[in-house]
């Protein structure tokens, strides 16, 4: 008898749908929901009282599920799970679907549906769920029979954590739920799926190619993405190993932090909108790119007809719809971010040719040139603190406290600050909402990580708008005694809102300043956790210390600069060397011009 065949239930076993989807989510590896419950999906509430094995987490939004989801699978590596009912419950975690979507990040979201025969006769709370979600997932499925409900759970995962990763809606009508239905064991991994195959092992041909045009390079640069995050910890290890093996300077996206040690002097810090001078520069001027699991946002591109012109581009990617979508490139490989490095650094070891070292020492020449204007500089001064020098010393702080610290953020000009000056080291210690910029996502995914890794220390860096967003979570943080730190760079403002408005339409802030904003110190009392405040600069380290030695959660509100910007800024629709620059001693603008030097 096969191990298939011992575990499979008897033919007289009577198994709700229910079980059925509890049991095929064990098997699966799950080991926590994230979820709200409601009258569709209370078959699968009343299984779950019933055993042990899968612990549930309740949230209280749907969309902060989804986000809690998020924030567990960046951080670990393995599929989130959400469970929502249906109607309201179902349209209310779209916002976290799509934010799923666009990050590549692997999440099975469960939702209820009314039964099988109320079905398009607008029931109560009744919604077309696999049609509103279909834009918004990898894929979605509605379960119709008994017999196909845990092979659709297992498919799921399947396509969820496979080829790019993202989030795969299952939608369970009531009745499914209620009657008794088979069960069927998970396919072995060695078993191909009969029609979604990613490609993950890169064309041999290909690799080659790509080594050749890096050897011939005398401007090269390394450019990553959260691709490389998404293989796995083995594919940012050699990362390391090939861009140490090569010499060549190496630069992120805002996903792709922490693949490369942010103190490694072969980074040059993130690119795109917000990055460095020297990052944006080495882009715009490198002969040869190589793209390691990005995709060519627009926040990173810039004009695209201006994108690192004349430059040979080489495109690994394991989703080849992102390949010539938005950038044409010269040699394409498909395939897993892991497995095509290792390719890479296997083939140039192999390959004899040499390379162009005196070039390339006059290119790192110039990068050492851009560095030295060192952009993100600021200065500290008076009693009013600046946000960047209260997000620098948070991480000097944290690296003392010695806990393996994981940062999510809200979304806006504190995230770019996070980016900026808190240095990731280790990939999957930083949470953001890239793509979809998220307002409300930080502290349900700071929630998710503190439920994985329950002994780490999890800190939301927000502003006082996004945090906004979803701060009812903080009534989940209490009930499960979860030490979520929530670290608020508190302007008063929406503060990217608010710079766009001042640099772009002329300071008309429109609608863009909190002027009724409530007390956070209360606030995070009402919520049985730990509220602090610091007002002046020389709080500030205090506040931090006492923030990160209090046992449980706390809302720190940091009150900083009203009308400071975040810079380097690369406008809407300008190129990588048409930076704004943060101002000069005497308050004036900078900008930098074609041959990367600095006006007045």
């Amino acid at each position: 008898m096969s191990a298939t065949q011992a575990h499979a239930p008897a033919a007289t076993e009577h198994r709700s749908g229910a079980e059925v989807v509890l049991r095929a989510l064990k098997d699966q590896g799950v080991d926590v929901i994230f979820g709200y419950p409601g009258g569709a999906v209370l078959p699968i509430y009343d299984a779950l009282f019933q055993q042990n094995a899968i612990r549930h987490i309740l949230v209280r939004h749907e969309q902060a599920a989804v986000h809690a989801a998020e924030g567990y699978a960046r951080s670990t590596g393995k599929v989130g799970v959400v469970l929502v009912t249906s109607g309201p419950g179902a349209t209310n975690a779209v916002t976290g679907l799509v934010d799923a979507l666009m990050d590549s990040i692997p999440v099975v979201c469960l939702t209820g549906q009314v039964p099988t025969h109320l079905i398009g006769n607008d029931a109560f709370q009744e919604a077309d769920t696999t049609g509103i979600t279909r834009p918004a997932t990898k894929h979605n499925y509605l379960v119709k029979r008994s017999e196909d409900l845990a092979s659709t759970i297992h498919d799921a995962f399947y396509v969820a954590k496979s080829g790019r990763p993202g989030p795969v809606v299952v939608d369970l009508p009531k009745d499914i739920l209620i009657k008794a239905a088979p069960y069927t064991e998970a396919p072995s991994q060695e078993e191909p799926h009969r029609s979604y195959r990613p490609r993950t092992e890169p064309d041999r041909n290909t690799v080659l190619e790509a080594v050749r045009m890096l050897k011939r390079a005398e401007r090269p640069v390394v450019y990553t993405g959260g691709g490389v995050i998404n293989s796995g910890p083995e594919a940012s290890r050699l990362l390391g190993e090939f861009v140490r093996l090569t010499g060549m300077p190496c630069t992120s996206t805002l996903m792709g932090l922490g693949a490369f040690p942010s103190s490694d002097p072969l980074f040059l810090g993130m690119l795109g909108m917000h990055g460095t001078v020297e990052a944006n520069l080495a882009m715009h001027g490198c002969d040869v790119m190589l793209n390691l699991g990005a995709r060519f946002d627009d926040r990173v591109t810039g004009r695209l007809d201006a994108f690192s012109p004349g430059s040979k581009k080489i495109h690994a990617d394991i989703d080849p719809s992102s390949i010539n979508k938005n950038v044409k490139v010269d040699v394409a490989i498909v395939g897993d971010a892991g497995r095509i490095i290792a390719a890479l650094i296997e083939a140039w070891k192999a390959d004899e040719t040499p390379v162009a070292k005196e070039a390339q020492s006059g290119w790192w020449k110039n990068i050492h040139e851009w560095r030295g204007r060192d952009c993100l500089r600021y200065v500290q001064s008076g009693s009013i603190i600046k946000p960047q020098h209260a997000v620098h010393r948070l991480f000097e702080l944290t690296k003392e406290d010695g806990r393996d610290t994981f940062i999510s953020t809200e979304v806006g000009q504190h995230q770019m600050w996070a980016a900026q000056y808190f240095g990731f080291e280790k990939p999957n210690r930083w949470m953001t909402s890239g793509g979809l910029g998220t307002m409300g996502y930080g502290l349900p995914a700071a929630m998710g990580v503190q439920i994985a890794h329950p002994d780490a220390l999890c800190i939301d860096i927000a502003g006082e708008a996004s945090i906004l967003m979803n701060i009812q979570e903080m009534g989940t943080l209490a009930q499960y005694r979860l030490p979520v730190k929530v670290f608020i760079l508190n302007n008063e403002y929406m503060g990217m809102v608010r710079q766009w408005q001042e640099l772009l339409h002329g300071g008309r802030y429109s609608e863009s300043y909190s002027d009724a904003l409530p007390d956070f110190v209360k606030l995070a009392e009402a919520f049985h956790a730990k509220g602090l405040r610091a007002e002046t600069a020389d709080q500030l380290d205090g506040v931090i210390r006492e923030m990160l030695a209090h046992p449980g959660p706390v809302i720190a509100d940091i009150c900083v600069a009203k009308d400071e910007n975040c810079f380097p800024m690369i406008p809407s629709g300008a190129a990588h060397n048409e930076m704004i620059l943060g101002p000069d001693s005497d308050g004036n603008a900078r900008a930098v011009t074609d041959e990367g030097k600095v006006l007045v």
